[in-house]
């Protein structure tokens, strides 16, 4: 199913060895030319008809922003159960700011498909979160309960199948405040027919120093929501050194933990739809990493005749090429690492996986995950 080009492999010679058309292979894994066939690639190979055999029954989720190109959105719907759609903040007085771009388009389009749309709700300020928006809805019981009827409306009138609750950086005095909210969240929602999910910072402990973990307590959230999303990515982010943005290892770990806290059968894994391109010497907070799509890693190895390396700890594709005379990194997903975390989250039984986010093309991941 996953094909690992090699030193001399043209499209023709990797079509007789597997016997699937070279326009196929072509197609299914965006390549555009025999130029950009690189050595190390990760190829996904499927014979006319056939589906991809990685899913085995779990249920697939991803974030998508309103301004997503339609195209792209649509090359990842045969694999998906439910659109989270990101997202709308709140004000300090509890009334709902809606995405800056309409999302109705989506909500319909998902519906069409047989998805499930569901409304992303962060505290967003001015373009970043803002734990004082937390601290205000957990610590006020009347803005906390417009901020829900709120929600309810709109999910009711534009069409959601309920609520994703991304709330990031609480502060350590609102743990469990927070966590009530998600309940009282989730039992409105439930008594008039919707779902709550709600999205985990990736910890390995209880308490977890920092302050992306201290607000968050998996087991009450765990108890609070219908569902959990592990957000178990950005470890390689745009400020830190060249690394796997998500590291098998480490996803592991997360995942370990959570188990101590929460039933699987409520736990959603975070894939990342994404990677990074470092300029080297990694310098600490100045160095600032590029975010590109898979695909376009892909590209970039072709078009700086760069080889493709796989790490084996990490489970993650990475090359590193030089440009302008300056040396680069990238680290990104392929079929192999994708494989490798569906793995595990079948491993251990979890309920499903979610991507952040599905704004970049990545046609090979989707028919890996076509719907059985």
């Amino acid at each position: 199913m996953i094909y690992v080009v090699k030193p001399g492999d043209t499209l023709y010679l990797i079509s007789r060895r597997t016997k699937v058309a070279a326009w196929k292979i072509a197609f299914d894994n965006q390549i555009i030319n025999e130029t950009q066939l690189v050595v190390g690639q990760a190829l996904l190979i499927l014979q006319p008809g056939e589906e991809g055999a990685f899913r085995r029954g779990m249920y697939v989720t991803g974030y998508a922003y309103p301004f997503v190109q339609p195209y792209v959105l649509e090359q990842a719907f045969p694999a998906l159960n439910e659109l989270l759609v990101f997202s709308y903040g709140f004000t300090f007085e509890g009334e709902l700011v809606p995405p800056i771009h309409d999302d109705l388009w989506m909500i319909q389009l998902a519906w069409e498909n047989g998805i499930e749309p569901m409304m992303v709700l962060t505290p967003f300020s001015e373009g970043a979160f803002n734990n004082q928006l937390v601290r205000v809805v957990t610590e006020n019981k009347e803005i906390q309960a417009r901020l829900i009827q709120n929600v309810l409306e709109t999910v009711q009138d534009r069409g959601f199948a309920g609520v994703d609750i991304d709330f990031e950086y609480i502060l350590p005095q609102n743990r469990a405040g927070y966590a009530e909210f998600v309940g009282n969240m989730r039992r409105v929602m439930n008594q008039n027919g919707y779902q709550v999910s709600v999205a985990l910072a990736p910890k390995v402990q209880a308490n977890q120093p920092g302050l992306l973990y201290e607000g968050m307590d998996y087991r009450l959230l765990g108890e609070n929501a219908d569902f959990v999303f592990l957000m178990t990515y950005e470890w390689g982010y745009t400020y830190s050194e060249p690394m796997a943005v998500a590291p098998l290892d480490k996803v592991r770990q997360v995942v370990e933990y959570a188990l101590t806290e929460i039933p699987k059968e409520k736990i959603i894994m975070g894939i990342p739809n994404y990677g990074y391109d470092w300029t080297l010497p990694y310098q600490k907070g100045i160095t600032k990493a590029r975010l590109i799509g898979n695909v376009e890693a892909v590209r970039i190895a072709a078009e700086n005749n760069a080889e493709i390396e796989y790490a084996q700890t990490a489970q993650s594709p990475h090359f590193q090429y030089w440009v302008n005379r300056v040396q680069h990194e990238v680290w990104f997903e392929d079929a192999r690492s994708i494989e490798a975390k569906l793995n595990l989250a079948v491993e251990y039984g979890l309920y499903g996986v979610g991507y952040w986010n599905l704004m970049r093309p990545f046609r090979a991941n989707w028919l890996m995950l076509e719907k059985e």
